[in-house]
């Protein structure tokens, strides 16, 4: 079953707040949102708990890094 997360649950998730969300969203750096209806949208779970995965795994690639450094 698929998850749709509204703004505040996914700010929650992320630590970010509404205006670096959607400036990461016009840069592609963040997922993009869907329309739930005509004045609401919210995120897929899976879409950003795989963005939160991808952060975790950079950190991890950075800390390689610093170590052979």
């Amino acid at each position: 079953m698929t998850t749709i997360l509204r703004l505040e649950s996914v700010e929650k998730l992320v630590g970010l707040k509404k205006t670096t969300i959607y400036e990461m969203m016009g840069r592609d750096a963040f997922p993009k949102n869907i329309l739930i209806s005509t004045r609401c949208v919210g995120w897929v779970e899976q879409e950003v708990q795989a963005w939160i995965e991808e952060r975790i795994a950079m950190r991890s690639s950075y800390v390689q890094a610093a170590k052979r450094s």
